[in-house]
């Protein structure tokens, strides 16, 4: 007999956030493999971009899950937060590209403004859960 699996929609999240930030960690690694710079920034632009790129994710993430996880246990099966945690992902996936400039640093923006709209509204949706309770 199998055991329903707790929280689905904040275990996928969470590991889909491990694997991005696995993949800003690797993007990091690159640019200091190609300016030989193995600690610190070095003052190197590019480097100081996607250093931030993930610090960034790192600042948000955490947050996001645990609003996140206390939505779906409230709510739980919600595709509203599926949605909600899919938009947050890809907003992170187009801030870290956009970091790097040129032609897609408009990204950046976009995700920020998804990372910004994401945990205002989790943090909505959580609030008015705990004042109907």
């Amino acid at each position: 007999m199998t055991m329903p699996t707790v929280l689905p929609i904040t275990l996928a999240s969470a590991g889909a956030a491990a694997i991005l930030n696995i993949w800003l960690m690797i993007r990091i690694g690159m640019v200091r493999r190609a300016a030989k710079i193995s600690l610190g920034d070095g003052g190197h632009p590019p480097l100081v971009a996607r250093m931030r790129a993930q610090a960034n994710f790192i600042e948000s993430a955490p947050i996001v899950l645990i609003l996140a996880g206390v939505v779906e246990l409230a709510r739980p099966g919600s595709p509203w937060l599926l949605g909600a945690m899919a938009i947050y992902l890809l907003g992170r996936v187009a801030h870290g590209v956009g970091m790097d400039g040129g032609l897609l640093a408009k990204l950046r923006s976009v995700g920020a403004l998804t990372t910004m709209l994401t945990l205002l509204g989790l943090a909505i949706w959580a609030i008015s859960i705990a004042a109907d309770a």
